[in-house]
């Protein structure tokens, strides 16, 4: 049946077509975001696909294959395919056909037939995680293995359901206040607690490791406190940077019953172990051998290497002499903090950046409750199954433009403004490699023309500059005398700066990509981004989550990103975009000459 009304185009290779100009559009795009990946977001077509994580991730989250097909059927311009609906219905099927269960004090993995359990005991890369055989169904499991046999199972195309339960950790007193410290009213939002009670699940086995996917300034901490207070446990938080840590701290304390004793810091700086302990991901992964880890950079992900820059432009790498405790696993000095404790539950936040040494602990404490929380699942290096399977599948996904629409996050517009090059420059950049062409061309100095354009439309504003290149923003301090925060910042000069600037005392301000993460400046409200990390979606949504923070009187948050036109800048940025389109936002393209028009 052919309908030419409706937006959509769906094919046999399970991707779709979405066109933006229909009137449908944006009803069709909330829908299709639940169970669909964008891949592509160009001006008049986007396409999104159709893969086997994105539907586990959608059943895991309540949704089932009939309620995928409808919005399917319900969109398409022509009949959908019938292998696409044969493909939903028999992937989102496999979800809770095998399960993992405690019985007898055994960990037992049981298929739904006899024959699919035929099929995982011949399967090359399960066999070392199982042991005898129960009966026709079921086989059992070593309980160390739990974590690598549900990655194994995962990547040949099966998702375990894991009902195994968890050990409870030490008992932790922990209420949330009424009113905070600082004496303001404090009570969760609805869709904070909806999260939380699909994550926690009543306590049941069923809850409690799981991701919880919310907009930055839509109060993920709060969401963690309020998991904190179900737990009633010690708890173990980790998270990207000391300003992160301490800004935890501050939150915890403001809201909760917990005193300053009961907390500790565990990082470069200190090392305390205490009922609630904050961690940063650089300390966990710091290794003994330096040697050692200079031979294993060539291996490294892009995205081990992005925390690898934080790290070093923070300088909060820890030494290797610090600690006294012994090797943790695989020469890495401190991943021994998850068994230094009784920890009933462990959280990390922004979880789209786990280090890897962080799954591979993670992959040995399935036992213990786990939490991750991020802006998006969308990891750069492709590991998003190893977050569903060792800390847990998504459990809650609030759209960023239905939480805008209920007033919890501010309307953000998005706009793309597109420079050119100097003669000298673009010679510069045609002869050179080619990963140094992104650099040229994110460092094009007549960004600066569109920055001092932005400022003197935002005089009365509180703005941030973003960057990824140091060179071109202190060379932007130079030509503005604004304040920058950057790696070299000690961590005292940074809060004092972060305080000025929430005060009203400083408008504008220049932060590296050590911003990008964890950082609370709840009134800025236009961000400036001059260059960022290749085509990280990731940074694109921390990065417009700085402005999303409710404001006052409804004021609109602005987020502009200056690109060089027909350079890999560009390029990059198309993709970057993709977090917008996924997230509902449009983002306007306009040239530079009219913008200082």
């Amino acid at each position: 049946m052919y309908n030419p009304q409706n937006p959509l185009i769906v094919q046999s290779d399970r991707t779709a077509l979405l066109e933006v100009d229909n009137p449908l559009y944006e009803a069709c795009r909330d829908k299709l975001a639940a169970f669909c990946e964008l891949t592509k977001s160009p001006e008049h077509i986007h396409t999104y696909r159709i893969t086997t994580l994105s539907l586990w991730n959608a059943r895991a989250a309540g949704m089932n294959s009939e309620e995928m097909l409808a919005v399917l059927n319900e969109y398409s311009k022509y009949d959908v395919p019938g292998n696409i609906t044969h493909d939903i219905k028999e992937y989102v099927g496999r979800y809770g056909k095998l399960k993992l269960l405690q019985e007898d004090g055994r960990l037992l993995l049981r298929a739904e037939d006899n024959i699919l359990m035929t099929e995982v005991r011949h399967t090359k890369t399960v066999q070392n995680y199982l042991l005898e055989l129960v009966d026709a169904r079921t086989v059992e499991v070593a309980k160390l293995e739990r974590g690598r046999l549900k990655q194994a199972l995962l990547k040949v195309g099966f998702p375990i359901e894991d009902l195994a339960g968890y050990t409870d950790g030490e008992h932790l007193g922990i209420s949330l206040r009424d009113v905070t410290l600082t004496g303001k009213p404090f009570r969760p939002r609805p869709y904070q607690e909806d999260a939380v009670a699909h994550f926690w699940a009543s306590g049941s086995a069923s809850g409690g490791s799981g991701v919880l996917v919310l907009p930055c300034g839509a109060g993920k901490t709060v969401i963690a406190l309020q998991t904190m207070a179900r737990a009633q446990m010690f708890t173990l938080i980790i998270v990207t940077s000391i300003t992160a840590l301490h800004q935890w701290r501050d939150e915890i304390l403001d809201k909760t019953n917990i005193t300053p004793d009961m907390i500790a810091e565990y990082s470069g700086e200190k090392k305390e172990i205490r009922p609630i302990t904050i961690a940063t991901y650089q300390v966990l992964t710091s290794r003994r051998d330096p040697e050692k880890a200079k031979k294993r950079k060539g291996k490294q992900s892009q995205l081990d290497k992005e925390m690898e820059e934080i790290e070093a432009e923070e300088g909060t790498a820890p030494d290797a002499t610090l600690g006294t405790s012994p090797e943790g696993a695989e020469g890495y000095l401190n991943l021994e903090l998850f068994n230094r404790q009784d920890w009933g539950l462990i959280i990390y936040d922004e979880v789209h950046l786990l280090p890897a040494p962080v799954f591979r602990i993670t992959a040995d404490i399935q036992a213990k409750r786990r939490l991750g929380l991020t802006a998006t699942l969308v990891r750069e290096d492709g590991r998003e199954d190893d977050v569903f399977s060792l800390i847990g599948p998504k459990k809650a996904d609030v759209p960023w433009k239905v939480l805008e629409k209920q007033g919890w996050i501010a309307t953000a517009l998005c706009t793309e403004i597109r420079v050119s090059m100097a003669d000298s420059q673009r010679l510069e950049y045609a002869i050179a490699e080619l990963r140094d062409k992104f650099r040229i061309a994110s460092i094009n100095p007549v960004k600066e023309q569109i920055i001092k354009t932005l400022l003197e439309r935002h005089k009365a504003d509180n703005v941030l500059i973003i960057g990824q290149y140091i060179e071109q923003l202190e060379a932007i301090q130079t030509a503005f005398g604004a304040p920058i925060i950057t790696g070299k910042t000690p961590h005292k000069e940074r809060e004092k700066i972060y305080a000025a600037f929430k005060k009203g005392e400083i408008k504008v301000l220049i932060v590296s990509k050590v911003a990008n993460f964890s950082i609370d400046l709840p009134d800025a409200n236009v961000a400036i981004q001059v260059s960022g990390t290749f085509g990280s979606r990731q940074e694109e949504a921390q990065r417009l989550g700085r402005v999303l923070r409710p404001k006052s009187e409804g004021v609109m948050a602005h987020f502009y990103s200056i690109v060089t036109r027909e350079t890999r800048d560009q390029e990059f940025a198309a993709h970057r975009q993709l977090f917008l389109t996924e997230q509902g936002y449009r983002y306007e393209i306009v040239d530079a000459e009219a913008l200082k028009a």
